[in-house]
Formats: structure tokens, C-alpha cells, sequence
């Protein structure tokens, strides 16, 4: 009877081994991730033109049927040890309206700057590379930035299928609320929507906040060369608090164009 069990027991180790093995082989190593995305939107932000005057949030003639929640999406391509992020729909818009009881007609106005985030897996690291474009010529931007280890995630015994892929459900507080996050370790690197809910190991394909929702479409494992998604090396290094200055004065800028010229017409 033992030298049954023993041989059950191995067999049932073998058996194991090799459909971890067959798992790994089967683990695409490139392809794509497709997002949908929910983000609120912060109205006292925005600005109406009525009749060439600027209308802003708290006025009587303000709009109230401007959507405050926008959706757009997102993509993930990734090779080898790197990963590339890729927002759409990122353009600003003007909205404009023929009076208070109109409805506002909103105009996008594409964006003064490109940006994407690359995720270097081997260092652990994020850079987010921002591309200007000031009087027709281009100046390319690069902050890094490490992982960050969330404090406070907790893991659950829950699990789901998204895009193919079996997730575990955890929770994790993070700016005054308890996200929701739902991760798979059936890809072979590590990746968030939200750099600050990165997993230990793992893709984040579904993660819910009050103010955002992110979840995962579709993975397509079609080949990504690695070159395609490794940053531009000749951008210029700066730090996080200026990068984002850059950024916030170049929106400002062309907000400012853009209304000055429908304000005009």
C-alpha cells in the first residue's frame, strides 16, 4: 500500500510540474492590452464660451447637462523587459453654446504635448517621457521613477476571468478610499494602470476607484518588437515636480490660444 501512495504522489507531482511547464511555454511574452477607462471629470476646471463670454462653473448661465465623467482608452504594448503605455482621447476640448438653454456643442482641439509612460521590468522602474511641441519644433521630456510597494493591500480569496485571464481580487486604500483591484500572474511581467497599485508580481486588468475605473478588453499576443517599447534615450532628464510644471504651462498655454479664439469668432 505505501509504495502505491508513493507512486500516486509521484505521479500526481509529475503531472503537476508539467502542466506548470506547459502554462509557462503558453504565457505570451509580447502582445497588447486593451483598457476602457472611467475617469470623473473636474468641472470647476471648465470653462463655457456663451455668445464670445467665458462662462465659468457657479454662473446661472453655466450648462448643467455637461457630461462629468469621460471615457476613453488605453493601450498597453509589451516586450521582453519593457512595457509601453498609451493613453487616447486625450485631446482638450472647448465647449461652446449658443445660450443657457442650448445645448453645448464641445470641440476637440488635440493636445500641445504627446506623452507616454514605459515600464522597465528588469529595473523596476517607471519613466514618463512627455514630447512638447512649441512653435513647431519638438523638445522630448523624461522623468523616472521607481516602483512603489502600496501599503495596506489586502489580499481575498476571490477570483474572475477578465480578458481570458484568471485574477485574484485585492483592496488597497489609496487617496482617501479603498480601491478594488483584480490581477492576474498569468503574463509574465508587472503593470498598473495606477503606478501607485502596482502588485508585487502581476498584471492589474480591472482596478475601481469612486473617481476611476479601469478594466482590461482584450489581450492580443501578436509579436511587439522590444524597440518599440523602450524609451526615447535622447530625451531630456528631468524631475517629476518639473516635468509636471512643463506640462501643466504647456495646457495653460493652449487653453488660452484656444478660448482667445473662440472668443474671436
Amino acid at each position: 500500500m505505501k509504495t502505491l501512495l508513493v507512486f500516486l504522489f509521484v505521479l500526481l507531482t509529475l503531472a503537476t510540474g508539467l502542466s506548470i511547464a506547459a502554462h509557462a511555454q503558453t504565457a505570451p511574452t509580447s502582445g497588447r492590452i486593451q483598457y476602457e477607462v472611467a475617469q470623473k471629470v473636474d468641472l470647476s476646471q471648465a470653462r463655457v464660451v456663451i455668445n464670445g463670454q467665458v462662462v465659468k462653473p457657479g454662473s446661472p448661465d453655466f450648462p448643467t447637462d455637461i457630461p462629468d465623467t469621460r471615457t476613453f482608452g488605453m493601450t498597453l504594448s509589451f516586450a521582453g523587459n519593457y512595457a509601453k503605455e498609451e493613453r487616447e482621447n486625450n485631446a482638450m476640448r472647448v465647449v461652446q453654446s449658443d445660450g443657457p438653454n442650448s445645448a453645448p456643442q464641445t470641440t476637440s482641439l488635440g493636445r500641445p504635448y504627446d506623452e507616454a509612460v514605459y515600464i522597465d521590468q528588469q529595473a523596476r522602474a517607471v519613466a514618463t517621457v512627455v514630447a512638447l511641441k512649441t512653435d513647431g519644433t519638438t523638445t522630448t521630456y523624461r522623468t523616472d521613477a521607481p516602483f512603489v510597494k502600496p501599503t495596506g493591500w489586502q489580499e481575498t480569496t476571490q477570483t474572475k476571468k477578465i480578458a481570458g485571464f484568471t485574477c485574484r481580487k485585492a483592496t488597497v486604500p489609496y487617496q482617501k478610499e479603498t480601491y478594488t483591484v483584480w490581477y492576474t500572474t498569468e503574463l509574465p511581467f508587472t503593470y498598473s494602470p495606477v503606478k501607485e497599485l502596482m502588485p508585487e508580481k502581476g498584471v492589474v486588468l480591472a482596478l475601481e476607484g469612486s473617481r476611476e475605473q479601469f478594466r482590461a478588453t482584450k489581450v492580443d499576443t501578436k509579436p511587439v518588437a522590444e524597440a518599440d517599447v523602450r524609451p526615447n534615450a535622447g530625451a531630456q532628464l528631468v524631475s517629476t515636480e518639473q516635468l509636471r510644471d512643463l506640462r501643466d504651462k504647456a495646457r495653460a498655454d493652449f487653453r488660452q490660444r484656444m478660448m482667445d479664439r473662440a472668443i474671436g469668432n
